[in-house]
């Protein structure tokens, strides 16, 4: 179901093409809770495609978000989310805040990004101990467990998946999705965090909390709720998991 124009919006700079249909997806299922609420995406350009931290660095640059800001702004929004995790805490803590800022400053608007949305998510969940099921490589997952030690959770398991690129990301489905929940489980953890943007999981998170039994945080779901956030709006819709619950 397509929200009005008139409806309020926030806008998401996404890197790349992988997992982008999440979004519409998203806007759907709200809908269908009852939530007027459109999730316009606009794609940056990411350079090299790789979960590598000097191509991640580059394609969160300040540049590279920039260039696209206008023309999100032209959906009509009321705040922006760069809608990508590795290439937002591979900043560190402090250097996330910072690209966060720029963004808001150059869009003259409320703006936040994947990895505080995961970090705001943990918090709504009022859950301390948190596992991670990356597709990154080892490195780079780290750099997340990192990230989120600094906002206060404890991560009591890791396990990376060693995908260089976005592009193979997109390409995994429910079963894939499944299975890496599974692998990055762990029994003293009470939320699974899946996080790459370019994973598609909106369709799968009553079947992912289901196996688990435990709540299940993906990259594309905690980042419509950061954008929620932002335009102040809270939306009741157990499709999309606890988190929404």
């Amino acid at each position: 179901m397509a929200q009005a124009a008139s409806a309020p919006a926030v806008g998401f700079l996404y890197p790349g093409h992988s997992a982008e249909d999440d979004y519409p997806r998203l806007e759907r299922i709200l809908a269908e809770a009852g939530a007027e609420v459109r999730l316009p995406l606009v794609h940056t350009d990411i350079g090299e495609d790789a979960h590598r931290v000097d191509a991640l660095l580059e394609m969160g640059s300040a540049a590279r978000l920039a260039a696209k800001v206008e023309e999100v702004k032209g959906q009509d929004i009321q705040a922006v989310v760069w809608a990508c995790t590795s290439a937002s805490f591979v900043f560190g803590w402090d250097g996330a805040h910072e690209q966060v800022r720029e963004l808001g400053e150059t869009a003259g608007l409320p703006a936040s990004s994947t990895s505080f949305a995961f970090a705001h998510a943990v918090r709504d969940l009022g859950v301390e101990r948190v596992s991670i099921a990356a597709t990154y490589p080892e490195d780079v997952a780290e750099l997340f467990t990192g990230f989120l030690k600094a906002a206060g959770a404890e991560v009591v398991a890791m396990r990376g998946s060693g995908i260089i690129t976005a592009a193979e990301v997109g390409t995994w489905g429910e079963e894939e999705v499944l299975a890496l929940a599974r692998g990055g489980d762990h029994p003293d953890a009470q939320a699974v965090l899946l996080p790459d943007t370019a994973l598609h999981t909106a369709a799968y998170i009553p079947a992912l909390e289901a196996e688990l039994g435990k709540p299940v945080l993906t990259a594309n779901q905690v980042t419509a709720k950061e954008g929620l956030r932002l335009l102040d709006r809270k939306v009741h819709c157990p499709a999309l998991g606890a988190l929404f619950s």
